[in-house]
């Protein structure tokens, strides 16, 4: 069994914005798996899909980013999930709109959605894809430049990296995180 997270704030007034870059992640797999995440349970919209041998759920938590941890606390807990099987998607200012980067495990970094999620597991120990959103505006305020929206020029690149970030899920669900990481690193 496997989890895929994606991470993001829920509502319309977030949508768009490129702190939810997990959640349209999440949102592009589901389509492309032909499933709808609308199932609420675990402070989260979740979808089970079968992929060969293994079930995946998809998860979308409701409880804004800065306070993740504890829909994906309650994900674990309630999926009897071994950490090493929850892959947590999320943006990252620090690395180019286009990219992506795969780690099997680390620390959190400076994302807030991240910080509450090791808090909240206890461990560092889960893998974890990086979507790209960046660079941010020299000088400019970050927390402000993650809650905007992607302009029309950039949506190509977004595109494109979420392709790249389905084709690392496919690899990591078949147990070829090294070659994800080699790929896309």
């Amino acid at each position: 069994m496997w989890a895929v997270v994606g991470l993001g704030n829920p509502g319309r007034k977030y949508a768009d914005t490129r702190h939810n870059a997990g959640f349209m992640f999440v949102q592009s797999v589901a389509k492309a798996w032909d499933v709808r995440v609308k199932k609420s349970r675990f402070l989260s919209k979740t979808a089970d899909v079968k992929r060969g041998t293994d079930r995946v759920t998809l998860a979308l938590p409701q409880t804004f980013m800065n306070a993740c941890g504890q829909a994906v606390r309650e994900l674990v807990r309630g999926l009897r999930l071994e950490t090493g099987r929850l892959l947590v998607v999320y943006d990252d200012v620090y690395i180019p709109l286009g990219e992506i980067r795969v780690r099997k495990e680390g620390g959190p970094g400076t994302h807030k959605g991240m910080i509450s999620i090791v808090q909240e597991i206890a461990t560092k120990k889960f893998p974890r894809l990086r979507v790209g959103i960046g660079p941010a505006p020299d000088g400019g305020d970050i927390v402000q430049f993650v809650l905007s929206p992607f302009r029309r020029n950039e949506k190509k690149l977004l595109a494109e990296s979420l392709d790249k970030a389905r084709t690392a899920l496919d690899l990591i669900l078949d147990g070829r995180i090294d070659q994800a990481m080699n790929e896309f690193n």
